[in-house]
């Protein structure tokens, strides 16, 4: 038995999110993608967690339901601070099995003087060892996983303001972090050249800041979608498989300046240098930069940790593309609506669904489209210093 689980999802109380992002949208969404266990998200927030108090209703196992969909409870905390005499900027996932938990933590973390009722990604004026330590003091069940890791701004390992490893930012709590998050940008395979990660569970989930979003990333645990699979997935990474977008399409691929258009790869940086061209300033440096410079020559996925996945591109852009047009069109909304409603999910649409069916139901140019993604064949442009990249098929 097995779950899909999306666990990086904010509320509409988090800055530069939706305000459709209520509990019922967001469950609606996730039958439509196919996901079986979310992230109630945010909930130090008090607006928020109040919503989730009054909607969620306990089960078991530390899980909670919401209109046939479960949830656990989860937050993102941006975790701000200086290290050796540099600015540090963390984005940690949080997850606790209770409300009475997340009580505790909002106590603590009030008294920290984070402002909990701003932004619903509350930020923590503590070294993130510090953080750790308070949270296991807590309720030692809960579970810690750095977000997005490679991102320059806000990854533990980013090129801005993170470290060079789990270690050198969480001291001797490093062993208690038993995850990350690998983030748009980078794919389980990027991860598993950094010996740094060795036997730490890699997962990936949306970070969805909208409801077409969530699920473009996603995570296959094995068990049942309760709190206590999920700490057991967490630590044993019991994964099945991850479900990745391109790392490509994400924004931070690539090295580059935006406003001078300019873009390079690893290899591009490493011979031209880290500034831009065309003006003079740095550049940001990209996810594939930053994992080449924590590389090893041993590639630790060969000592039989890792697990399979697959790359996606989501369902909404192949049918926009099939159809000519743009991904917000009326026509292109309603065609991926029947399509899922029809075939089952956008999950088992995009990596099951056999052609004859996606002819059936999509039409040719759709069934032709999924078909060359799943085999790879894509061109691409990859994404730079926070402009998305792009992934069509050939």
């Amino acid at each position: 038995m097995s779950f899909i689980a999306d666990l990086h999802l904010h509320s509409r109380f988090a800055y530069a999110c939706s305000k459709s992002l209520n509990l019922t949208n967001m469950a609606a969404w996730a039958k439509v993608k196919g996901i079986n266990l979310l992230s109630g998200a945010d909930f130090t927030h008090p607006a928020w967690l109040a919503e989730l108090e009054d909607n969620l209703t306990p089960v078991a196992d530390g899980y909670f339901q919401f209109d046939d969909m479960k949830f656990v409870l989860g937050t993102e905390v941006s975790c701000v601070f200086s290290q050796g005499s540099h600015s540090r900027r963390v984005h940690m996932l949080l997850f606790v099995p209770t409300f009475d938990v997340v009580h505790r933590i909002r106590a603590m973390l009030e008294a920290l003087g984070s402002k909990l009722s701003g932004d619903g990604r509350p930020i923590v004026g503590i070294p993130a060892r510090e953080l750790a330590a308070r949270l296991f003091d807590i309720d030692e069940s809960c579970m810690l996983v750095p977000a997005h890791i490679w991102t320059p701004w806000y990854g533990l390992l980013g090129s801005k303001s993170g470290f060079n490893s789990l270690e050198e930012c969480f001291g001797d709590m490093a062993v208690h972090i038993p995850a990350v998050e690998t983030g748009l940008s980078s794919d389980p395979e990027m991860n598993w050249r950094v010996s740094g990660l060795k036997g730490k569970t890699i997962v990936s989930f949306s970070d969805a800041h909208s409801l077409p979003n969530m699920g473009r990333e996603l995570t296959v645990f094995e068990g049942n979608a309760s709190y206590h699979d999920l700490v057991a997935g967490l630590n044993g990474n019991l994964v099945e498989r991850t479900l990745e977008f391109f790392p490509e399409a994400g924004k931070y691929h690539f090295s580059g300046h935006r406003k001078c258009l300019v873009s390079q790869s690893a290899d591009e940086t490493a011979r031209f240098g880290n500034i831009c061209p065309e003006c003079g300033r740095p550049l940001t440096l990209g996810v594939v930069h930053r994992v080449q410079e924590l590389s090893s020559e041993t590639d630790w996925s060969e000592e039989g940790f890792n697990r399979p996945y697959t790359k996606l591109v989501p369902l909404i852009e192949l049918v926009a593309y099939s159809m000519g047009k743009g991904r917000t069109a009326k026509p292109v909304s309603s065609a991926y609506q029947r399509i899922c409603a029809e075939l089952g999910g956008e999950v088992k649409v995009l990596t099951q669904v056999g052609y004859d069916d996606l002819y059936q139901v999509g039409g040719e140019d759709l069934a032709e489209t999924v078909t060359k993604v799943r085999q790879g064949s894509v061109q691409i442009t990859a994404g730079f210093d926070g402009q998305y990249g792009v992934v069509q098929p050939e």
